[in-house]
């Protein structure tokens, strides 16, 4: 993969976990997400990594109205790629039939955890039968799975996958680096996986937290593709809470204009990845 392939920008717009007590401008309702994708997109991100939260609560979920009144207007007002999880709320562990409902909708993409963490007092659980599950639903609905790494376990698990046929070539690799109790965000880390990727794989990269912009950094650097977002960080600086998701994008966007290296629309974005023909 060439240095100067042009740049993917995903925006990871809310996830399931952060709440306004600690973020007070992170997206919560549907309408909100809408928003917040649409300033990401104009902003120069060609994908949107989606989860919902109950409007009341805040608290994330899995209820597919929530999704559809995410994914219709976004489909009707932009050409985003649509990444929807299938995480459900990491430690609460839904239901899989829960996990899997977005991918009813048939978004061009999905996460895929490939293997369960430790996360505080519990477990974000991803056992075999679930990823077996995940995978093969997927492959009946034409969604790509993301494969979101958090340690080398996972890595090792998608390649397992790939060679019994499960995963298919190329992979898409979402390398989330920095969480409490995952691999470090750090260069000698994002390089260890580098070396255990497939050569035809694709890949992005997020620091959690402290780790956000120096791993984009090395994502820019290295070829690879870049994950931003409140999902992953609620600041923009050290002590400066994030407004919105797009300042994450316009930073991004402005480094890799002056690094020289292009952003991908999201037509690009269909053909790096591979993904599947509307």
């Amino acid at each position: 993969m060439s240095s100067k392939e042009k740049l993917v920008i995903t925006a990871a717009i809310t996830g399931s976990r952060i709440m306004r007590e600690k973020a007070p401008y992170i997206p919560y309702t549907p309408e909100e997400i809408v928003q917040s994708s649409m300033e990401c997109w104009r902003a120069g991100a060609s994908i949107a990594h989606i989860h919902v939260r109950d409007p009341k609560t805040g608290f994330g979920t899995q209820e597919i109205e929530l999704f559809q009144r995410v994914v219709t207007p976004l489909r009707e007002k932009t050409d985003l790629v649509l990444c929807l999880t299938t995480s459900g709320i990491p430690g609460r562990n839904l239901p899989y039939e829960q996990r899997l409902a977005p991918l009813d909708l048939r978004p061009e993409l999905a996460s895929f955890d490939a293997g369960s963490i430790n996360l505080g007092d519990g477990v974000f659980n991803n056992p075999p039968d679930f990823l077996d599950a995940a995978a093969r639903t997927m492959k009946e609905k034409g969604v790509k799975p993301e494969i979101e790494v958090f340690d080398s376990g996972m890595l090792v698990t998608a390649l397992r996958m790939r060679d019994d046929g499960k995963l298919s070539d190329p992979l898409h690799l979402q390398f989330v680096l920095g969480t409490p109790w995952g691999a470090s965000a750090t260069p000698k880390t994002l390089l260890y996986l580098y070396e255990l990727m497939p050569i035809d794989a694709t890949w992005s990269v997020t620091g959690i937290g402290k780790g956000h912009l120096a791993m984009s950094m090395m994502g820019l650097i290295m070829g690879g593709h870049i994950r931003v977002g409140m999902e992953d960080t609620i600041y923009y600086d050290q002590g400066i809470l994030a407004q919105s998701n797009a300042q994450f994008v316009e930073r991004i966007a402005r480094i890799s204009h002056e690094y020289g290296r292009e952003i991908a629309s999201p037509r690009e974005t269909r053909e790096i990845l591979k993904l599947r023909r509307l």
